[in-house]
């Protein structure tokens, strides 16, 4: 148990970080399943507008500091990729 008045205070501090913090990134996978959803439905158009939907969703993780940077770029790639191959 924390002793220190700091120490507490961190530990309120990143309660309040961690509710954030798994908001956002609970956000992120919903994008990303709309991606998806669109992806399997066959719907290019969709996908398409959910992807630029989930594109600044992904950055502002990011920014955040939620997703690795690398993290975010793969799976945006990987998203663009399978859109692409719908044709």
């Amino acid at each position: 148990m924390a002793n220190t008045p700091q120490a507490k205070k961190r530990i309120r501090r990143n309660e309040r970080r961690a509710e954030v913090n798994g908001a956002r990134v609970s956000r992120i996978r919903t994008f990303v399943k709309q991606v998806e959803a669109a992806l399997a439905s066959g719907d290019k158009a969709t996908a398409e507008a959910a992807i630029r939907r989930v594109q600044p969703e992904m950055m502002r993780g990011v920014a955040k500091g939620v997703v690795h940077k690398n993290t975010a770029s793969r799976k945006i790639s990987r998203l663009s990729k399978r859109i692409a191959a719908l044709g």
